[in-house]
């Protein structure tokens, strides 16, 4: 049986309300008695009973990390899904237990309420996360959502500017002189995947580079959308000099397609992603790509959750975090 906190009390001779406070920071104990018994704690390798703590405080101790779907068939990477989750864990570590679920994976929201979270980090992916953000703050729990731009007045939200990241990649491939062009799309209802587009083809209409339908192929996120679509473009007569792929899971799967057919990168064919993935720079050639920081986002937003979640005084927010392009080898200069 391991070490209680009766134990702690008496061999700190107090009382074991006094040490219950002290390991949860009460303002009720002074900064002499809180050090000397978590360092007591420490050395008695004393590990905490949530599910006592959660009985006396009414807290549950779990904190719940929702993806839209965790399915990598439907549009969550296992990349983009890793990042995320850790750069949640860094925060959190042993505070709380870290729950992570797919929206897709509950029929019914009745599970999601105050007894089993003490707060949510939602990565939205999808407008159909609406009743699921609603019902969450129907129930009071403490919310903060990431990725996806929400229209809601009290409502935490760190997200990428994605737009301006795409829009940043194709004005590079057009001022190293491409002018043939052509995207590999993300997923369909997926925000990201809209705002994406959207920078690609605001980059070329604002650049005069004609925007051609033979160059915008539909993709899904995932390694074998972006070898198929790549396949699809190489069939074009007049094939394009660069590709925009709206992940870096998808240009992997274009790059694959392109040395399928016997060309080089950047020599024939120009790729650029999105996301800078941790394999990124250890491919060849290197990929050039826009670094959207979804650690940081990550990291961001559990903080944020946990002040909320202790109620201290936080901003409600909308939160934009940079991107920033990459420049490695995976882009000829035509010019």
């Amino acid at each position: 049986m391991g070490v209680t906190i009766k134990d702690i009390a008496k061999l700190a001779n107090v009382s074991h309300t006094t040490v219950s406070r002290a390991l949860n920071n009460s303002t009720l104990i002074n900064s002499e008695t809180k050090e000397k018994i978590k360092k007591l704690a420490m050395e008695l390798n004393y590990i905490p009973n949530y599910s006592a703590k959660s009985l006396v405080l009414h807290k549950s101790y779990h904190i719940g990390l929702f993806f839209s779907t965790i399915d990598k068939d439907r549009g969550t990477s296992s990349s983009f899904f890793y990042e995320v989750v850790r750069g949640v864990n860094s925060i959190i570590k042993d505070q709380y237990n870290l729950v992570v679920k797919g929206i897709s994976d509950y029929k019914s929201l009745s599970l999601i309420d105050t007894n089993n979270f003490d707060g949510i980090i939602l990565m939205s992916q999808s407008a159909e996360d609406g009743a699921f953000i609603y019902h969450v703050l129907d129930k009071k729990i403490p919310l903060v959502v990431l990725n996806r731009e929400i229209e809601h007045r009290g409502l935490i939200n760190i997200l990428s500017d994605d737009k301006k990241g795409a829009y940043n990649a194709t004005k590079y491939l057009v001022k190293c002189g491409h002018e043939k062009i052509a995207i590999i799309e993300g997923k369909a209802g997926f925000k990201s995947a809209q705002e994406r587009k959207e920078g690609f083809l605001d980059a070329l209409i604002d650049h005069n580079v004609p925007v051609n339908k033979n160059y915008m192929i539909k993709g899904n996120y995932d390694f074998e959308s972006g070898y198929e679509g790549m396949k699809q473009l190489l069939e074009n007569e007049n094939k394009p000099t660069a590709v925009f792929c709206s992940n870096d899971d998808m240009a992997i799967g274009a790059m694959k397609a392109i040395f399928e057919n016997k060309m080089k990168i950047p020599e024939d064919i120009s790729i650029v992603g999105f996301d800078n993935n941790t394999f990124t720079p250890f491919l060849t050639p290197a990929l050039t790509t826009v670094k959207r920081p979804i650690m940081e986002i990550s990291q961001d937003g559990a903080k944020k959750l946990i002040s909320l979640i202790e109620k201290e005084e936080v901003e409600k927010e909308r939160v934009y975090v940079n991107t920033e392009l990459i420049i490695r080898d995976s882009v000829k200069n035509l010019k």
